[in-house]
């Protein structure tokens, strides 16, 4: 009888693996000889598909990148550049805190990592389409960046320990209820994000009047320069 062939090599199996490694372990843990372990292949084998871990690591970032929805900022979308901020961050922090241990990769930015450079393309196309100049448009892409990964980096409720006598009333009088924040771990990291959010975008509310009014006649922030 035949022995059952063992599924061929490929980048989406690379990937696959390496994501559920840095998942389960972290960015340290990945190694070319263990995947090429877990995969049931030769070590020099994984070099036919990436030349090297940074390679792999860029990959599985940006395969988090391509779960990120970029729906609302389609021409035919109807939500207005506000609404469609706010419900891409939702999506683009979703993914990010289902793989946290990835986001140092993704923060750096996106290279050329294509889903990376759709998510940046798309961002920047919107918000010029909305009124905006391109400098702005640009400076909005950083800030939402900065703002969402620094979001998915930690938990803001679980940096406290659940031991009260960590927080000595003498030392900390206004700590007296931080040893129970771990426990509403989701309920305060999601309010947090949620305010936050808000906040960005209520200042840039407030300033996309002057903003338009200055895309409209051409003036400051025009030049190809001042694109992504």
């Amino acid at each position: 009888m035949a022995r059952p062939r063992k599924p061929l090599l490929s980048r989406e199996r690379i990937v696959g693996a390496a994501s559920a490694l840095v998942d389960a372990e972290g960015l340290d843990a990945v190694s070319t000889r263990r995947l090429a372990a877990q995969l049931g292949v030769s070590g020099p084998s994984l070099y036919n598909h990436f030349r090297n871990k940074d390679e792999i690591l860029d990959a599985v970032a940006d395969a988090v990148s391509a779960k990120v929805d970029l729906s609302m900022f389609d021409e035919s979308d109807p939500r207005d550049w506000r609404t469609a901020l706010h419900d891409w961050a939702v999506s683009y922090r979703a993914a990010l805190t289902e793989h946290p241990n990835i986001v140092p990769v993704l923060a750096r930015g996106p290279g050329r990592r294509p889903a990376g450079l759709r998510v940046a393309d798309a961002v920047f196309g919107a918000m010029v389409r909305a009124g905006w100049p391109p400098a702005q448009a640009t400076r909005i892409g950083a800030l939402m960046r900065y703002f969402i990964t620094g979001s998915a980096l930690g938990s803001f409720a679980r940096g406290f320990v659940d031991d009260e006598t960590a927080y000595d009333p003498g030392d900390y009088p206004h700590l007296g209820q931080a040893h129970l924040l771990a426990d509403r771990q989701e309920e305060i990291d999601e309010g947090a994000f949620e305010t936050g959010l808000r906040a960005l975008l209520d200042g840039l509310a407030a300033q996309y009047p002057t903003a338009a009014t200055a895309a409209r006649a051409g003036g400051a922030g025009r030049s190809r320069a001042d694109g992504p």
